[in-house]
């Protein structure tokens, strides 16, 4: 069904269910018109995507549900616009569906699309490297191409016939190679040899609520042995900097030391001597702005026994500079070890040893260099090799 009349301007049809996923769609438009000027392209975004040009039929913001009791009482919401999504995108009958990362809500969009002629692609692979690799046979049921922001996960796609192209991280495009320091505390007016701890416990209510505690107790424990420590703390949002001035004032040992910022994660990264993070992007962050890091981080107890039960857990380590490294560059405090006796140990140790520090530079610019390549334009030329695929011989 898919592909319709050459005569006509290429449809492009994209799903982005949140802010990441947003500038990722808004980047790829941009290179997709470049090869298709007259091309367009409508479906689900936010202000970026419209900005690239992106005819809207839903906002961004009607998926971005987060949290399983969330998830359930928004489900009949989400479950009645997929449904309408599905089929206005059969009406609309594009060259190509591209579901930007949102796996739950997309990749059963682009099964029911794939099954109806319409050419798949799926932008953001799932961690199947982490928990379930069979999980690949039924996402290449969905997607007729997946493209991957990490070298490691087109082999497993292969292992089970799906074609998978690695593309390369938005983040390692656009972070520099060498982070200027000196300009980061500039800009935040953070004196030049003062020791800066960055502390990052999420982007979430829920994580701010769950790991801030132990880590400002860390900081306090971190800042009786180093005089004058200022702690950087960026807030992802309004609703983020509340929860964090809330807390602080539970904590009157360090809030004092603490600087809340809005937003500037990078800079607080880039300004920093050490980082203190709950695993997540954030670590891949703090490795392109080369600097050490202790990841600490906790789930529900019951989650963690049911993954440690059942191994579901498929690494060694959990944050992506250890998996990508294969070895632990940086700490992982996981779940009881997750203490501010021993995130602070971890964090005095890269504070204590510079040398350690320096010793990581390099390795941390390795990996940042493999996953740097242009990643909106090499997307864009694996979906255009979609489109221009004469119909019955994609893989």
């Amino acid at each position: 069904m898919s592909g319709g009349n050459r005569d006509s301007p290429i449809r492009i049809a994209l799903v982005a269910g949140e802010s990441s996923g947003d500038v990722l769609g808004a980047s790829l438009i941009e290179q997709l018109r470049l090869r298709y000027p007259e091309a367009q392209f409508a479906g689900i975004g936010g202000d970026a995507m419209r900005g690239a040009g992106l005819e809207t039929w839903h906002d961004a913001d009607d998926l971005a549900v987060m949290g399983l009791a969330e998830v359930l009482r928004h489900l009949p919401r989400l479950l009645k616009l997929r449904s309408a999504l599905r089929r206005r995108v059969l009406r609309w009958n594009p060259d190509v569906f591209i579901g930007i990362d949102a796996p739950d809500f997309n990749l059963g969009l682009e099964r029911w699309l794939k099954r109806r002629g319409i050419r798949t692609v799926h932008y953001v692979s799932p961690s199947i490297w982490a928990w379930r690799e069979n999980r690949a046979q039924k996402i290449g049921r969905s997607a007729d191409r997946v493209l991957c922001l990490f070298p490691m996960e087109p082999p497993l796609y292969a292992r089970h016939g799906v074609d998978a192209r690695f593309v390369g991280h938005p983040l390692a495009d656009s972070m520099p190679l060498e982070p200027d320091r000196s300009a980061a505390r500039a800009l935040l007016d953070i004196p030049m040899h003062a020791p800066v701890l960055a502390v990052l416990p999420g982007s979430r209510l829920g994580e701010i609520a769950r790991m801030l505690p132990v880590f400002l107790a860390a900081a306090a424990r971190v800042a009786s042995r180093i005089s004058n420590l200022r702690v950087l703390i960026p807030a992802a949002n309004e609703q983020c900097g509340t929860a964090i001035r809330d807390e602080l004032q539970r904590h009157p040992d360090i809030a004092t030391q603490v600087i809340v910022l809005d937003g500037h994660s990078h800079d607080a990264m880039a300004a920093s001597d050490v980082v203190l993070l709950a695993s997540g992007t954030a670590a891949l962050e703090a490795l392109f702005a080369k600097r050490p890091m202790v990841i600490g981080h906790r789930i529900a107890p019951l989650t963690y026994r049911i993954v440690t039960t059942l191994g579901l857990l498929k690494t060694r380590y959990v944050s992506l500079p250890n998996i990508l490294a294969g070895t632990e560059l940086a700490p992982e405090l996981l779940q009881d070890d997750c203490t501010a006796e021993k995130l602070a140990a971890a964090v005095l140790h890269w504070f204590e040893q510079p040398e350690a520090s320096a010793a990581l530079r390099p390795q941390y610019r390795a990996i940042h260099e493999s996953l740097r390549s242009d990643s909106a334009s090499r997307a864009a030329d694996a979906v255009a090799q979609v489109i221009d695929t004469p119909a019955g011989s994609l893989r």
